[in-house]
C-alpha cells in the first residue's frame, strides 16, 4: 500500500462543508436563532446552513498564496518553560484552581492546597484537556469551555493520599469535568472575567440527563435513577469538539477506572476493563456509586459523548447516547453535502475502535434551541480498515448481522451500551490507541494512533495494514477521504506521517518524518487556514529512556497537509502534555493546555515540598505545578503559524 501524499488525486477532493467552514457564532447571532457569516473570519461559514456552498478559507490572496507554514522551528528542550518561536509570545491565565465565575477571597487558589471541595466546585479543575473559544464579541471576548481529564491527588490534598475520607473524595470529583470562563482581550493581554454570568462548572455531581436510543434501558437504572434517565455527572473529559449549532462536545474516556469491581465480574465488565478495587480512585470507599459491585448499572452510565450549551448557563448537559459508548476521545463534526452531521471518534484504548455517528436528520436554522435532539437519532458505525487502501464504516445496528438477542443484544440501547462487544462481532479493526480526530480542509480525515508497544505481543493481536508496527512506541497518524461525501459507506485510506527518530537502531521506531521529529501523537487541531497543528503525549515515566530517549518535554507541530513537511512550534513545561487547541476567529490568538506539568511525581510528591519535576507556571519555591491554558500571539499582530 502506498504511503506517500499523492495516493488521492485532487479531482477526488470532497465538495461538502467541514467544521472549517462554519464560524464560532457569535452570541448575538445564537440569541437570534442563527448561523450568519461573519465577513473575514478566520473560520469563513456557510452564508446559510440550508444548503448553501461553502465559502473558502482564507479572506485575503496574499495570506492563502504565501508559505502554509512561516515560522521557524524551535529545538527539542527539557526546560520547565514553554518554549514559542522567534517572533512569537506567550501568557499564561486560568490555572487550576482559580474561580469560576466568581470572585473574592474565598474562592482563591490556596498554595497549600487546603481549599475545600466546596470551593473546589467554584475553581477551574485540574488536567486542563480539550478546548474551544466560543465567540461573543468576535476575536476579542468570549467562552472558553475546557474539559478536566483528571487528578494528581499528591497535589489537590495538603497531605496527598496518606488518608482518604468522604470530603477528599468529593474535592477529587468537584475537580473532574468542565470549566466555561469568559474571557477578553483587554489592552492587548488576555484577561478571564469574574463574577461572570457565563461562568460555570460541572462536575462529577452535575446533574446530566440521558438521551436517544438507550434512555431509560434496564442496563441504565439504578436504586437512586430507577428511570434510567438522570446521571450524576461527567468525568474523565479528554478530547472534546463543537457543532455547527453552536455547542460543546465534551468525551468520557477512560471512565471504568473510576469504579471499584469484585470478584465475580460478569462479561460485559471484563471487556470493558472493571477491575477488583478499582483503577486507582478510592471514591467507591466514600460513594457508593463507585462500587461496581452495590450499584453494577453506574458504569454504564458513563463513556458517553456528552453536549453542553456555553452560551445557557442554566442548561442541562445530555449524554447523546446514539453515538454509542466508549473511552471516548474527542467528538469531531463535519457536514453531508444535504447538511447532516457526521461526528468522529476514536476511543483510547488498545485495540479499541474508530467510530462515526451520521444523524438521520438535516441541520436545522436556528442554533442549540433548534437542535436540542438532533444527536439522538441516527446511525452509529465502526471502521474496517482493509489491506488494500480501501475500508469501509459498518453499521452497529440492531437486528443487523450478528447484532441479534442471539449474541445478547436485545435491542439497540444493547449495542450502543456494549459498542465494544458489537465491534467486536462485526469484525472492526482494531486500532493503536486512536486518540484525536481531526478533519481538514479538502475532506481528509486525520485520527491519531498514539502507541501500542502491546501490538505483536504474546497472545496479543499482530501487525496489519493499519497498524504496521509490532511494539509500536512512537505512534503514527492514519487519514483517511470518504467516498463522495462524510456520509459514505466506504473509503480510501493511507498512512499520513509514522512518528519516530531516524536516529534510532530500532526499524519500527524510525518514522517517516519531513522535517522535526516528534513521537506518540495524541491532540490534533486544523486551524482556519489548513494547518494541522499536532500535539504529544510521550509517556512522562518513560521520557529519555528507550525509544523516547531524544525528543525532550512533549511539544506541538504543525504539518502543512499538502507536502507533509513538520516543523516544531512549541515545547512544554517538565513533565507536561500539550492538549487542546482554538483559536479567535481572526486567527490571531491561539489557545492551548498545558496539561499534568511535574509528572510522573505528582501523584507521589512530598505534599509540603511537592516541587520534584516542574513548579509552572508561577516557579514559586516549593509550589504546586498547575495546569493552565496558554495564550499565543505573533508580536506583530499577525495570524499564528504565518
Amino acid at each position: 500500500m502506498a504511503k506517500d501524499f499523492s495516493l488521492m488525486e485532487d479531482s477526488n477532493r470532497s465538495s461538502n462543508p467541514t467544521i472549517h467552514d462554519v464560524s464560532d457564532p457569535s452570541r448575538r447571532t445564537i440569541l437570534r436563532g442563527g448561523l450568519g457569516a461573519l465577513a473575514g473570519s478566520f473560520f469563513a461559514p456557510l452564508s446559510a446552513i440550508g444548503g448553501a456552498a461553502a465559502i473558502t478559507g482564507c479572506a485575503t490572496g496574499s495570506m492563502a498564496s504565501g508559505p502554509l507554514i512561516g515560522f521557524k522551528s524551535v529545538g527539542v528542550s527539557t526546560a520547565d518553560t514553554i518554549t514559542v518561536p522567534e517572533g512569537y509570545t506567550y501568557q499564561v491565565i486560568a490555572p487550576w484552581g482559580d474561580p469560576v465565575g466568581m470572585s473574592g477571597e474565598n474562592h482563591a487558589f490556596k498554595d497549600d492546597a487546603s481549599n475545600s471541595a466546596a470551593h473546589q466546585e467554584t475553581q477551574l479543575g485540574m488536567n486542563h484537556d480539550g478546548i474551544h473559544y466560543f465567540a461573543q464579541e468576535g476575536s476579542k471576548s468570549g467562552l472558553l469551555a475546557m474539559n478536566h481529564e483528571y487528578v494528581d491527588h499528591g497535589l489537590l490534598f495538603t497531605d496527598g493520599m496518606a488518608t482518604w475520607t468522604a470530603e477528599k473524595v468529593r474535592k477529587s470529583q468537584a475537580a473532574h469535568g468542565v470549566s466555561i470562563i469568559e474571557v477578553e482581550d483587554k489592552a492587548g493581554k488576555w484577561n478571564v472575567v469574574n463574577p461572570s454570568p457565563w461562568g460555570r462548572r460541572i462536575t462529577a455531581n452535575t446533574r446530566t440527563e440521558m438521551s436517544g436510543p438507550a434512555m431509560g434501558h434496564a442496563l441504565l437504572k439504578t436504586a437512586s435513577d430507577p428511570a434510567g434517565r438522570v446521571v450524576l455527572g461527567t468525568l474523565n473529559n479528554c478530547a472534546s469538539g463543537i457543532t455547527p449549532w453552536g455547542t460543546y462536545l465534551t468525551s468520557e474516556e477512560n471512565f471504568i477506572n473510576y469504579f471499584s469491581g469484585g470478584d465475580a465480574m460478569s462479561e460485559h465488565e471484563k471487556r470493558w476493563g472493571l477491575k477488583k478495587g478499582g483503577g486507582g480512585y478510592r471514591w467507591h470507599e466514600h460513594d457508593a456509586r463507585f462500587d461496581a459491585v452495590k450499584n453494577p448499572n453506574e458504569p454504564n452510565r458513563f463513556g458517553w459523548i456528552v453536549e453542553i450549551d456555553p452560551y445557557n448557563p442554566s442548561s442541562t448537559p445530555m449524554k447523546r447516547s446514539a453515538m454509542g459508548r466508549g473511552a471516548h476521545e474527542g467528538a469531531t463534526v463535519a457536514v453531508t453535502k444535504d447538511n447532516r452531521a457526521v461526528v468522529y471518534m476514536g476511543e483510547d484504548a488498545r485495540f479499541e475502535y474508530i467510530y462515526k455517528f451520521v444523524s438521520r436528520d438535516a441541520i436545522k436554522p436556528g442554533g442549540a434551541a433548534a437542535n436540542a435532539s438532533l444527536l439522538d437519532h441516527g446511525t452509529l458505525y465502526v471502521a474496517k480498515f482493509n489491506a488494500d487502501g480501501k475500508g469501509q464504516w459498518i453499521a452497529l445496528t440492531h437486528g443487523q448481522g450478528p447484532l441479534t438477542a442471539a449474541n445478547g443484544f436485545n435491542d439497540q440501547g444493547d449495542v450502543l451500551i456494549k459498542a465494544r462487544q458489537a465491534s467486536d462481532l462485526l469484525g472492526a479493526t482494531k486500532m493503536d490507541r486512536p486518540e484525536w480526530i481531526e478533519v481538514d480542509k479538502e475532506g481528509w480525515v486525520y485520527a491519531t494512533l498514539t502507541n501500542n508497544s502491546n501490538r505483536g505481543g504474546d497472545k496479543q493481536p499482530a501487525v496489519d495494514a493499519a497498524n504496521p508496527r509490532a511494539n509500536n512506541t512512537q505512534g503514527n497518524i492514519i487519514r483517511w477521504k470518504e467516498d463522495g461525501d462524510f456520509g459514505a459507506r466506504s473509503f480510501a485510506w493511507n498512512h499520513f506521517i509514522m512518528a519516530g527518530d531516524p536516529s534510532l537502531e530500532r526499524k519500527e521506531a524510525k518514522g517517516s518524518i519531513k522535517g522535526d521529529m516528534f513521537s506518540c501523537p495524541d491532540g490534533l487541531w486544523v486551524d482556519g487556514r489548513g494547518i494541522l497543528w499536532i500535539q504529544c503525549d510521550m509517556s512522562t515515566s518513560a521520557m529519555g529512556k528507550g525509544d523516547l530517549k531524544n525528543f525532550g518535554n512533549n511539544m506541538m507541530l504543525a504539518a502543512d497537509t499538502k507536502t507533509g513537511e513538520v516543523r516544531r512550534f512549541l515545547v512544554g513545561p517538565a513533565g507536561c502534555e500539550i492538549t487542546g487547541a482554538t483559536s479567535t476567529p481572526d486567527g490571531k490568538t491561539m489557545f492551548i493546555n498545558v496539561q499534568h506539568p511535574g509528572e510522573p511525581a505528582n501523584e507521589i510528591s512530598d505534599p509540603k515540598n511537592p516541587r520534584t519535576v516542574s513548579n509552572w507556571p508561577e516557579k514559586k519555591a516549593n509550589g504546586r505545578p498547575r495546569s493552565a491554558t496558554v495564550v499565543i500571539r505573533k508580536v506583530d499582530g499577525g495570524v499564528v503559524g504565518t
